[in-house]
């Protein structure tokens, strides 16, 4: 006689609506979590826009000062790009492009919208 035929097979694979629920989820916890993310990266880009902006802006009155301009002279970037070591300038993360007004003026960026204002 066979013992195993009164016996049932245990199996220890997943079925498919266990692995279902899993992808669910995983779909749930993604669809809140995505949304965090794309707001803390525009939040530091912002900030890092800013950031960049007022050291345009002083690295401008420090030019200034240097070369005894009026508050309405504006200097060309290539006059200040010798403080951030020779061709190097701040760049907007968000690809924006950076203007730098007159010495009485802040500078701005082409993301104001976004934010990104002294």
């Amino acid at each position: 006689m066979n013992c195993s035929l009164g016996k049932r097979r245990t199996s220890s694979a997943f079925t498919l609506v266990e692995i279902m629920i899993v992808v669910a989820v995983i779909g749930i916890m993604m669809s809140i979590a995505l949304p965090n993310f794309v707001k803390a990266r525009t939040t530091a880009q912002q900030k890092a826009c800013i950031q960049n902006l007022a050291l345009l802006d002083k690295t401008k009155q420090q030019w200034g000062f240097e070369n005894s301009k009026p508050s309405t002279a504006r200097p060309r970037i290539a006059e200040i790009q010798v403080y951030f070591g020779g061709t190097r300038m701040p760049t907007c993360p968000s690809r924006g492009t950076y203007t730098l007004q007159r010495l009485d003026r802040n500078p701005t960026c082409t993301c104001a919208a976004l934010g990104h204002t002294l």
